[in-house]
């Protein structure tokens, strides 16, 4: 008993350890102009989902890719449930309105390609297959991300997301 209790410890200790040199790295060198990104919800402009259920059927690489409305304009898109916000590429951004040349690229972020420097945007609405988020708090990613991503900024505004073997389900 003593033995797991010993394991524990040293587990627990571990932990707190990786989660201090995680914070601390937020405030690295190299990069002190940048903070790291937080998106911080608006509650004045912030609401729950509206429509109806929508599914976004997985695709043949295991992975969920819904084609949506983005400020009305078709965005193609992967479900990243790891990801903070909606994150746009440069190229997404620009064709919806933005100039990426113009933004203010303040924000830090860890992307599957390590650090990348982001601007934080507001988009009007994303709506897939009619379950529609309005105010939505995205980040445009300066480089290396391949593919935009439909994060928590608008899968958290929905009542319930759910995946099934074959589809994930939007709930607004």
């Amino acid at each position: 008993m003593l033995k797991f209790a010993i394991i524990g410890l040293v587990g627990a200790l571990a932990a707190a350890a990786s989660a201090k040199a995680v914070l601390t790295y937020g405030h690295a060198e190299g990069g002190a102009d940048l903070r790291p990104a937080q998106v911080v919800a608006d509650d004045a402009s912030t609401g729950p989902a509206s429509g109806s259920a929508a599914q976004v059927s997985k695709g043949p690489d295991g992975h969920y890719w819904a084609e949506a409305a983005v400020n009305g304009h078709a965005v193609h898109l992967l479900v990243d449930t790891g990801a903070t916000a909606v994150a746009l590429t440069a190229e997404d951004a620009k064709r919806l309105g933005f100039d990426p040349k113009g933004l203010d690229y303040s924000y830090r972020v860890s992307t599957a390609n390590g650090q990348a420097r982001a601007a934080r945007i507001k988009l009007a609405s994303i709506s897939v297959a009619g379950a529609e988020v309005e105010n939505v708090d995205a980040l445009v990613i300066d480089k290396g991300l391949q593919t935009s991503l439909l994060g928590m900024t608008y899968l958290g505004r929905l009542s319930q997301f759910e995946a099934t073997p074959t589809a994930l389900i939007l709930r607004p």
